[in-house]
């Protein structure tokens, strides 16, 4: 998306859902091999209700869900999160954003990322891209 269309009110949205593999792709590409990750058993034996997905992979869906909106993946040059809720494989993450501001040739970004049912698995999230 050129720089020019882009103002502040301007919103977009993001959903992917997370393959039954996703967590064993990302400790081969991350080394994070913890058995919350890869072992579902371990995943319900500590009470997570099976595996979860690692939470950077979780942020990363987001920062594609923006990426994939600007259109040049060097546009993004901040994002932040807390991590809330544990993403389970199966779920869908949606990423709905809005540009808050404009200043100093970057667009700030609020967003908010939910599963399927609602529930924000990343609270606090905001992101800028350069324009």
């Amino acid at each position: 998306m050129p720089s020019k269309d882009i103002k502040v009110g301007d919103e977009f949205n993001a959903a992917q859902e997370v393959d039954k593999y996703r967590a064993i792709y990302y400790a081969g590409a991350s080394g994070d091999f913890n058995p919350i990750h890869i072992d579902p058993e371990f995943g319900k034996q500590v009470g997570l209700g099976g595996a979860i997905l690692q939470g950077l992979c979780t942020l990363g869906f987001v920062a594609k869900a923006i990426t994939d909106w600007t259109g040049d993946p060097g546009s993004l040059k901040r994002i932040k999160c807390r991590f809330a809720k544990p993403v389970h494989m199966g779920d869908t993450i949606t990423t709905e954003a809005k540009v808050s501001s404009i200043e100093g040739g970057k667009a700030s970004l609020e967003l908010k990322v939910t599963n399927q049912d609602g529930q924000e698995v990343l609270t606090m999230t905001s992101a800028d891209v350069e324009l």
